[in-house]
């Protein structure tokens, strides 16, 4: 099997294609062709590898945290399984830290002020390349630990040991699950930040395990009774490299808090580190494609950028198959940033969390927490009108979940600057707490999902919105709604009854959540993957619809020219084409939960007689098809699998004709699947044409024989 030097999946797959052209070779065509007629069409799939435009992929993303301005007292230590305190900790600002602002601040900065004493003070930094964000006017902090989180939003409580759980016990706290923190730049010091918060707060070691730049992938499975902290550095390619990036404050800080929170909420999670060599966004995909090759996970994202009209074409790389993505929705207040915009990835918004250390919590909006309405993406399905507080969404809307965030109700992070040895203990909010908090939530659901014997979420999106908040009942046990507070002046900003942009769904009720999703059959809608269709003017076109749906469907098209129509199982026909180009709508609706997809296929019928033809450019290399001869027998089910290597950047399409009624072609990492059910006796010849970024084309043909039994 040959793979594509980098991360590349189908976006856009025509499945069951019927395909243009008689059989050509063996005396068998004849009968074959009777006993299953072709089509004369072709169908065009569309491989994308999720290059960003150059403009795009060489933008850069900032870390989502903010520092409250204060170094803390180490806090007391905490055995393992204890109570969470029942105080909460509270520390006032230095004055000669009260000018400054907390997007970004490292301990790096607060150690220059201290050494300057406060002749820098009056200064309000910002590290992050946009507005200042000043510590409003409190000059008290609050510090939330571990114990006083879980408390806080119901999670299950720590037990007094690690060692000797049950299967179940350990599922509660992500056994078995591995959680990618992707981050840019290097932190020396994780493991030992770690270690220290680990000791601080009762929590699990977790052991450093190497990983090789040429280890075999995926690898194997996560441990089922222990915690292991990897870290590994990523190429653009999604590979790994044994060069460590360079050090920044800020970034370590990232990393500090992602890897501590991440561990934090899932204890026993596989945490594997991938540093990306700068915070480009071409840089931070290779980071999440190198998670992609490493296996299935949830992915966190605790950064973000302004969205373009070309970010989209990263989508593909957060489809990887049973992987969670969650990114942060920034800490500038209302606005959209990349990667959460992506109708893919979970988007993380912040609270401003107040609680005692007993009863129940009470939380607003934090006023920094991004969120807003795309001005390019569209609508997902998920954010129908059917969710409470929603509407009709105009575009994909931001965020779908939150968590605390506010550095003033912070939460513990131990923290060694560079060239230091010494723990320093800071009260560290931001979007990017939230984020690896999720991703921990997500780990836990799965592995009780996996001791339920149910499959990983991956995109939990339908989960949390069809399943759980179009159910009153359900949405008002799982989330807590956030409906005060806001972070900006905008008509969207404030927090209200049902879905809002600044906290989305709300935030989580641990248990409740955990409970649900764990046991849940999740309602997704039908996913109808639209296609090119080629045909010519006055001979018969037919093809079938390619859908993904838990149940049967109906069919609905809109804007098919006159003549053409669809049955019940999904087959287009055309009895007389007309030379054109058309965008028919093709509509799948589930008979069992009532939710609809829709597909667009674009078919374009050429003049008759008229002819294609494809031109390689001579001066580029064209990509490599590679696909081994099919041989089957009637009736028995056949399967084989088609590669494309490519030299060039940008999206690839691959043009499939000849092929028998009933063969599909479907998606599976990096190669394209062909699958025949019920093969028909005769020979055929399957014409592959891939078409790279640049123009350059090259065809192959593929064999089939189907004997008799």
């Amino acid at each position: 099997m040959q793979h594509f030097p980098r991360a590349l999946s189908l976006t856009c797959i025509a499945a069951l294609l019927s395909a243009c052209g008689g059989s050509e070779n063996g005396a068998d065509a004849p009968q074959a062709q009777a006993a299953a007629p072709l089509a004369t069409a072709s169908t065009v799939l569309q491989l994308d590898d999720g290059t960003l435009p150059a403009a795009d992929a060489q933008q850069f993303a900032q870390p989502a945290f903010h520092m409250a301005p204060v170094l803390l007292d180490a806090p007391e230590d905490v055995a393992p399984g204890a109570a969470a305190p029942t105080t909460v900790h509270t520390e006032t600002v230095p004055s000669a830290f009260r000018r400054l602002s907390s997007r970004q601040l490292t301990v790096d900065r607060l150690r220059q002020v201290q050494a300057n004493r406060g002749a820098t003070a009056v200064e309000a930094t910002d590290n992050g390349g946009g507005s200042a964000t000043p510590l409003a006017t409190s000059t008290t902090v609050v510090t939330y630990t571990p114990a006083q989180i879980r408390a806080a939003y119901g999670l299950p409580a720590l037990p007094s040991s690690y060692s000797n759980l049950t299967a179940a016990q350990a599922a509660q706290l992500g056994a078995g699950q591995t959680i990618y923190i992707v981050d840019a730049m290097h932190n020396p010091n994780v493991a030992a930040e770690l270690a220290a918060f680990n000791s601080k707060f009762g929590l699990p070691v977790c052991a450093t395990k190497t990983i090789a730049t040429n280890a075999s992938l995926p690898l194997a499975a996560a441990s089922s009774s222990a915690c292991e902290l990897s870290i590994v550095y990523s190429t653009a390619a999604g590979g790994m490299t044994a060069t460590a990036p360079a050090y920044d404050s800020g970034w370590a800080t990232e990393i500090a808090l992602d890897v501590q929170w991440a561990h934090a909420t899932a204890p026993l999670a596989r945490i594997v580190l991938i540093e990306a060599a700068s915070a480009s966004y071409d840089n931070l995909l290779g980071g999440v494609r190198l998670a992609n090759n490493l296996g299935p996970g949830i992915v966190s994202m605790s950064f973000g950028g302004s969205e373009t009209s070309g970010t989209s074409a990263a989508d593909s790389v957060f489809s990887g198959a049973k992987m969670t993505y969650l990114a942060a929705t920034g800490d500038s207040g209302a606005a959209v940033s990349w990667p959460s915009v992506s109708p893919k990835v979970l988007a993380v918004g912040g609270t401003t969390l107040s609680y005692s250390g007993a009863g129940a919590r009470s939380e607003v909006v934090w006023s920094s927490t991004g969120g807003g309405v795309s001005q390019y993406v569209a609508t997902p399905a998920y954010q129908s009108t059917a969710v409470p507080g929603m509407g009709t969404a105009s575009r994909r809307t931001v965020a779908d979940v939150a968590f605390n965030a506010d550095p003033n109700s912070g939460q513990y992070v131990a923290v060694i600057a560079g060239g230091g040895s010494t723990v320093k203990w800071t009260s560290v909010g931001g979007t990017s707490l939230s984020t690896p908090q999720w991703a921990g939530l997500i780990a836990v659901a799965n592995a009780l999902r996996a001791q339920n014997g149910k499959a990983a979420l991956a995109q939990p999106h339908s989960a949390l919105y069809t399943n759980i908040a179009t159910v009153a009942g359900t949405y008002a046990s799982v989330f807590a709604d956030i409906t005060k507070g806001s972070h900006g002046s905008c008509g969207g900003c404030s927090g209200e009854v049902g879905y809002d942009q600044a906290t989305g769904l709300g935030t989580p009720n641990g248990a409740a959540l955990l409970s649900t999703l764990s046991g849940l059959t999740v309602q997704t809608a039908p996913v109808v993957s639209g296609a090119t269709i080629n045909g010519k003017a006055g001979t018969a076109l037919s093809f079938t619809v390619a859908v993904t749906a838990s149940n049967a469907v109906t069919y609905a098209l809109s804007g098919a020219p006159s003549g053409m129509s669809i049955s019940g199982a999904g087959v287009v026909s055309w009895a007389k084409p007309v030379a054109g180009s058309y965008n028919v709508s093709v509509t799948a609706k589930d008979s069992v939960n009532g939710l609809s997809g829709q597909g667009v296929y674009s078919v374009v019928v050429a003049a008759a007689g008229g002819t294609t033809t494809t031109t390689t450019k001579a001066s580029s290399t064209p990509p490599v098809i590679t696909a081994s001869a099919l041989s089957g027998v009637v009736g028995k089910a056949l399967s084989g699998s088609i590669a494309v290597k490519v030299s060039n950047s940008g999206a690839v399409s691959l043009s499939i004709s000849g092929a028998p009624l009933g063969m599909s072609f479907s998606a599976s990492g990096m190669n394209v699947v062909v699958a025949w059910p019920s093969p028909v006796a005769g020979s055929y010849t399957l014409k592959v044409t891939a078409t790279d970024g640049a123009g350059v084309s090259a065809t192959a043909s593929i064999p089939v024989t189907i004997a008799k039994r």
